[in-house]
């Protein structure tokens, strides 16, 4: 069973960073397509970013661009979520999932059980 780890989240105050790892223990990341995602209290899930497996092309969602960078270190087999000038809507459990390639929801064949981010004063 393939399972996926997110690391990095935490509390952190507005205008605050953190950055999200996602790692997969006996699995190789370098052929699939990661994809960061997240679900707020009550809210359906998002995607958020998204890096193709040859680290061609990035993605996102149009409310982090400017302050999320998603990026690969194929080596270290993770991928990171490089959050800045973090917002309280940014609240929410971070999932990393992977795909062959960038897609909806529904194209992810591999889930991490998620990390907390919770940004507030």
């Amino acid at each position: 069973q393939v399972q996926l780890v997110e690391s990095g989240g935490g509390l952190v105050r507005p205008g605050g960073s953190l950055r999200l790892s996602c790692t997969a223990p006996g699995f190789t990341l370098d052929y699939y397509a990661i994809g960061w995602f997240r679900q707020a209290p009550g809210k359906e899930r998002e995607g958020v970013s998204c890096i193709s497996s040859r680290d061609v092309s990035s993605y996102y969602v149009d409310s982090v661009k400017g302050r999320f960078t998603i990026s690969r270190d194929n080596a270290k087999n993770t991928v990171y979520l490089q959050m800045n000038s973090l917002k309280p809507e940014d609240t929410a459990i971070y999932y990393c999932a992977a795909a062959m390639l960038c897609g909806s929801t529904a194209d992810y064949d591999y889930w991490g059980q998620g990390t907390q981010v919770t940004v507030s004063s």
